[in-house]
């Protein structure tokens, strides 16, 4: 061999592939460690996040913006020396009545007083023809859904309904449906106008009360409309003024 193919030879690079002394491929143990972890730990938001929502916690929220919610109070018989009598439960004061109740006009609320129903429209009412088309109004937005119009019971709920119930020709919806009393069955036309204001204001069996929908004067106007319509469908020849009697048409 010639000095030119010795030097050649000494000096061939290293393989492609060839491992070169002091030198490894393989990734150092830290960080596969490190990774791992790092893993293991971006998990743990998100499994704390999961959790909080899952599970109810007796502790109370995180609440970063306060919004007055949390503020400074005392506790019911807590000493307090902000006050010269050193009590932080403060006596009512004289004159205080509960929110709802009125004092001497238990009629107007209650429609009656010392245990009977009132026949007439409590003091501080007036009943005219202003009075009775506002009960007409009220009545018709509230009452005529159910009662119908001249409160006979055969409102559009009930005629729905009815036919829902009794659907021939498809699925019934529904099983029961209590039609709405009229208001000229003999066991109504008897109540007193106080004893309807009390159905209108509580309600009674299947229809609910309305004392938080409509104020106490339109609840004695609707009470006095029913009167009225009572009147309207039971009406003798005896309740017509004697000089408008010979306007009446004649008997059938």
């Amino acid at each position: 061999m010639s000095d030119i193919e010795s030097m050649k030879s000494s000096h061939t690079p290293n393989p492609p592939h060839a491992a070169r002394p002091g030198r490894s491929d393989e990734l150092p143990r830290i960080f596969i460690y490190g990774g791992l972890l790092l893993i293991c730990l971006l998990l743990v938001p998100p499994a704390v996040i999961a959790r909080v929502r899952a599970v109810n916690s007796p502790n109370r929220r995180i609440h970063l913006i306060q919004d007055m919610d949390n503020q400074t109070r005392y506790k019911a018989q807590q000493p307090a020396a902000v006050f010269a009598d050193g009590r932080s439960m403060r006596p009512s004061v004289e004159g205080t009545i509960a929110r709802g109740d009125v004092v001497g006009r238990s009629a107007l609320i209650d429609g009656g007083a010392d245990g009977k129903w009132l026949t007439t429209l409590p003091e501080g009412l007036t009943l005219n023809e202003a009075f009775l088309t506002r009960g007409q109004e009220r009545f018709t937005i509230y009452c005529a859904l159910c009662h119908g119009d001249a409160g006979f019971g055969d409102g559009i709920v009930h005629v729905r309904a009815t036919a829902l119930v009794t659907n021939v020709d498809g699925p019934v919806n529904g099983s029961v449906w209590v039609a709405p009393k009229s208001i000229h069955d003999p066991t109504v036309i008897d109540q007193p106008v106080g004893q309807i204001f009390s159905t209108v204001t509580h309600g009674i069996r299947n229809m609910a009360g309305y004392a938080a929908q409509i104020p106490v004067e339109d609840r004695w106007a609707i009470a006095s409309y029913v009167k009225t319509l009572q009147r309207s469908q039971n009406a003798r020849e005896e309740d017509v003024p004697a000089d408008k009697r010979a306007l009446l048409p004649p008997a059938r």
